[in-house]
């Protein structure tokens, strides 16, 4: 996949089929648009996802805003669906004051070389947002492209939409989430060294940071899965920052991963969750907190003979 970003002065010599949208949390309603134009590759045209870098809602607050799936997660998702170009498009005054049939004709048309344009029922371009999936297809019709507008989605008789996604996460919902993504919550990172508590216990861990702006589900335990170098293991996360520890610890994932003892600072992993067992607790002691953690690990045993 190749990756455009921080510049406006590109120009694809391919035709493509492009996607536009935030792509937040990249649920059911996401993949299936993205389907249209990988499904176009099949008649020679190059699938593109088009977003904006930061977001429009970044931009107009001035207040970053979490996201489900970072800038850098995502870019690792489209690369796996096989799309062939992401364009990260910089949002300034002058993109947002961009006229919606200048956006179509300038960058999708003449910078993309767009024969194919697919966005949700309710996208919003241009302008004030003036532009919508009505005018889309008028300019379609006018300019010669192809459109493809996709009606909302339903799980279980609800509409998904990012904002919903990211309710269900805040509430710990993993299973929902999971659904409405099509696979998974997940973070993705490096492993860093923490403070080697486990270790000492017998129940050495993998540690993530999650970025700044990633959005997590509430502090506390979870069973899950970690993916490293293509294999899937069996684990038990915590996200926190250790109150029994003690001092000023940043919101770390942590994670102790079944029959498995090879060291991975410095490697790449995904971890899923899959559920939330319990919240976050101090413990009196360094010995409940061993305890407990001993009871988790059994507890996920039983939880994944039961999967």
């Amino acid at each position: 996949m190749k990756l455009i970003r921080d510049t406006k002065q590109f120009h694809m010599e391919e035709e493509t089929a492009v996607a536009i949208g935030k792509f937040d949390g990249i649920h059911l309603g996401h993949r299936t648009l993205l389907q249209k134009i990988l499904e176009a590759k099949n008649l020679g045209l190059k699938a593109a996802v088009f977003t904006f870098t930061p977001s429009p809602g970044t931009y107009f607050t001035g207040k970053p805003v979490e996201e489900i799936t970072t800038r850098e997660e995502k870019r690792t998702m489209f690369a796996k669906m096989g799309i062939d170009y992401l364009i990260e498009y910089p949002f300034d005054k002058e993109t947002a004051n961009l006229l919606p049939e200048d956006f179509v004709n300038h960058i999708l048309l003449c910078n993309m070389s767009a024969r194919l344009i697919a966005a949700g029922k309710d996208v919003s371009f241009g302008l004030g947002g003036k532009g919508d999936a009505g005018l889309l297809e008028k300019l379609g019709r006018e300019k010669g492209f192809a459109t493809k507008i996709i009606p909302k989605i339903c799980y279980e008789g609800k509409v998904i939409s990012s904002t919903y996604l990211r309710n269900v996460i805040k509430e710990g919902n993993m299973e929902l989430a999971g659904a409405l993504m099509g696979e998974p919550y997940f973070l993705e990172g490096i492993v860093v060294k923490g403070k080697q508590l486990g270790r000492t216990m017998g129940m050495p861990t993998v540690n993530l940071l999650p970025a700044e702006e990633k959005l997590l589900p509430p502090k506390g335990v979870y069973f899950s899965t970690v993916e490293y170098e293509g294999k899937l293991y069996r684990g038990v996360t915590n996200i926190g920052r250790k109150p029994t520890v003690g001092g000023k610890n940043p919101i770390g994932a942590e994670t102790y991963i079944y029959d498995f003892s090879k060291m991975l600072y410095g490697e790449s992993i995904r971890v899923r969750l899959l559920h939330y067992e319990r919240a976050e607790r101090k413990f009196e002691s360094l010995l409940q907190l061993k305890e407990a953690i001993e009871k988790n690990i059994a507890d996920g045993k039983e939880y994944f003979i039961n999967l």
